[in-house]
């Protein structure tokens, strides 16, 4: 084969395509026109495939039948309607579906971190295990406080955000194992009764409070809420009830995804309330009350908005183009 003379009997052809695709609209008879000339064209890629494969025309050609394509087969554009529909439909019906987990996670973490910050604080022996008496009065009367005001506030928003967020998703994703969310909420409750037995000995609780509420009403809540999803993803492996086990799992992981997604949005909020309100200026008494109208926000929204949303059929399962068939279930 000519490649040459092939092209240029066809380039007419190819260039009435070309300006066909780039259109932004077709006539009844221009889109009819396009049909004719994709199938054409294809035809033409495979003869030249096949009889004189010339890279730089197979190429072409390819490109151009993507470009064609786009308007045979139409392509999914995301509109502020999905997202709209994801905040206020989806994401609330996903999260509602874990709520019962998160809450007994959150009922776990803050019993056991009371009550390891109580037995630390009554048994010196464990209080040494933190540091001779000096050091444990430097964390609490500098150390502490200072770690909410060392770094700009924009930068230590977005670290603490995309920690937290990391830590969330590895709940999430590493949840199935059952050990990874409990070793998590493990350290958690280490941390927080520590922290608090420290500032309790030095007279400081009120300050432990003041800096952890404005923030970590609404971070803490994000995170055990993570850790319960990740548990009920573990549960549902081990009873997946009158579902098939890899149907169970998929159903629970689509949801999974979606809480997820939600809680990074949670945690760039808190973020935000410990880069620039924490650590600020403002009275102690206004810092709480923003902490906790955004953890109150943030539990209506899975209650409220969630139970609505399951009442008006959402499951919180891939919707839309994302859909799955699904099967009865016999039994």
């Amino acid at each position: 084969m000519d490649i040459d003379s092939f092209g240029a009997v066809r380039e007419a052809r190819w260039a009435r395509l070309r300006e066909l695709a780039r259109a932004r609209r077709l006539t009844g008879a221009e889109a009819d026109e396009l049909t004719r000339l994709y199938q054409a064209t294809a035809g033409d890629l495979a003869a030249v495939r096949s009889a004189a494969p010339e890279p730089s025309v197979v190429s072409r050609l390819s490109v151009l039948l993507a470009s064609a394509r786009v308007w045979l087969t139409g392509a999914h554009t995301l509109s502020t309607r999905d997202v709209r529909r994801y905040l206020a439909v989806s994401l609330p019906a996903a999260l509602h579906r874990v709520r019962w987990w998160g809450v007994g996670v959150t009922v776990a973490v803050v019993g056991l971190a009371f009550v390891t910050g109580w037995w630390t604080l009554s048994h010196p022996d464990s209080l040494d295990l933190v540091g001779p008496p000096d050091v444990r009065a430097q964390i609490a009367q500098q150390e502490f406080a200072s770690y909410y005001t060392e770094y700009d506030s924009t930068s230590f928003g977005a670290h603490v955000w995309t920690n937290n967020a990391w830590l969330a998703a590895q709940c999430i994703a590493f949840g199935i194992t059952g050990a990874y969310p409990l070793y998590l909420m493990y350290q958690t409750v280490l941390q927080l009764g520590v922290a608090g037995a420290v500032m309790g000995e030095a007279g400081a609780l009120d300050v432990f409070f003041q800096l952890i509420a404005p923030h970590g009403l609404l971070e803490l809540s994000a995170v055990f809420v993570a850790a319960g999803t990740g548990l009920r993803l573990f549960w549902t492996m081990l009873v997946p009830g009158p579902r098939p086990r890899g149907r169970a799992l998929a159903e629970e992981g689509r949801g999974a995804i979606g809480v997820a997604l939600g809680l990074a949005i949670a945690l760039l909020c808190s973020g935000l309330i410990e880069g620039y309100v924490t650590g600020s200026s403002l009275p102690w008494w206004l810092k709480v009350v923003i902490g906790a109208v955004a953890a109150t926000a943030f539990w209506m929204y899975i209650f409220v908005a969630g139970r609505a949303a399951v009442r008006a059929g959402a499951t919180g399962d891939s919707e839309g183009d994302f859909a799955t068939d699904q099967a009865a279930l016999v039994g």
